[in-house]
């Protein structure tokens, strides 16, 4: 399947995206007649700034397991949850709650306890989650195995138990790898080395040493004697997106985009707000005389210390300070103590 934004006479004048192989797991695809910039750019936005769900406060109550609470917290907030609809969700710093509620948190609860004589083991199917949620499937543990067990939290051996309940919040992998929505993101752009931005190393055979990747098959070999181009730039890309399971991996990519559209956005509106350098900005600034007239210390501004009077507190120039005559001598003579 080929998507491009833009067609004229038979040529795309826009980024053209052509699907490979797609399943519930991983998409591959390449980008087209895009700068490298930009496609690392989504590169980078789909590793790291896609949000999704995780759990990030646990509260335990009953552990009597051979895992330390810390350890177990670990193992939770690694466990993939739903994050379908994330943007139902709200971050919880910019909910308007005390603390938490079912707006910007999911609650989940564990608790198991071994009666018996063989080792019991606790799965991320044994976590219930609260029904006080935007939807009915955000926050629920990710369970793709054929058995429907999910991810192993924990094992119990007769007599012990464990309790607690857990927090989820919205977040991002830039804040911490459990909001990561990929296992992995490839990506790679020119096959056959054309352009030589890789220096191939070998002892004997670089082609035996260095065997192409499967996109190699989407491009032409350079031809025997072929010259080099300088002024050639990388157009094509491939990537590989593969999901945790907590979201579709083509839901991943037009996130991606979406992140890249709001600081796109926000970077223009920024530039652009009020037609000028200064443009929406109320941030500290330098004093006025900054730009090649005098500055304040040269302008006689009284400061807690007295009079700079263009010299420092301490004295120097005949200026004298607050405290008149110092352990030192008096400081409105000249040098300073």
């Amino acid at each position: 399947m080929e998507y491009d934004t833009m067609m004229m006479d038979g040529e795309s004048l826009g980024p053209s995206v052509k699907i490979s192989a797609a399943d519930d797991a991983y998409v591959n695809f390449q980008l087209s007649n895009v700068d490298l910039s930009f496609a690392n750019s989504l590169r980078r936005v789909m590793l790291a700034e896609v949000p999704t769900v995780a759990i990030d406060l646990v509260e335990v109550e009953i552990n009597t397991s051979v895992l330390a609470d810390e350890f177990v917290a670990h193992r939770l907030g690694l466990i993939p949850l739903d994050s379908r609809e994330i943007d139902q969700l709200n971050y919880t710093r910019d909910c308007d709650c005390d603390q938490s509620c079912g707006k910007c948190t999911v609650v989940l609860t564990l608790h198991a306890k071994c009666t018996g004589d063989d080792v019991m083991k606790v799965y991320a199917r044994d976590l219930i989650v609260g029904i006080d949620r935007p939807n009915n499937h955000i926050g629920n543990p990710v369970i793709t195995d054929p058995d429907g067990l999910g991810s192993l939290i924990c094992k119990l051996r007769k007599g012990q138990e464990i309790k607690l309940s857990c927090i989820a919040k919205k977040g991002i992998a830039k804040e911490h790898a459990k909001w990561s929505p990929t296992s992995a993101v490839g990506f790679e752009y020119d096959p056959h080395n054309k352009l030589h931005h890789l220096d191939l190393w070998y002892e004997a055979d670089a082609a035996e040493e260095w065997p192409a990747s499967k996109n190699a098959n989407f491009e032409e070999p350079p031809a025997e004697g072929e010259p080099f181009d300088y002024d050639a730039v990388p157009s094509k890309f491939y990537f590989e997106v593969e999901s945790a399971g907590n979201i579709e991996p083509d839901n991943i990519i037009h996130e991606g985009i979406k992140e890249i559209q709001k600081k796109l956005a926000g970077l223009i509106h920024g530039l652009g707000e009020n037609d000028g350098m200064d443009a929406g900005y109320d941030g500290p600034r330098s004093p006025d005389g900054m730009d090649g007239g005098a500055g304040w210390q040269d302008q006689g501004f009284t400061t807690p210390y007295g009079n700079t009077g263009g010299t420092t507190a301490w004295g120097g120039g005949g200026a004298a300070t607050a405290y008149g005559t110092t352990p030192y001598g008096n400081s409105g003579s000249g040098g300073g103590w």
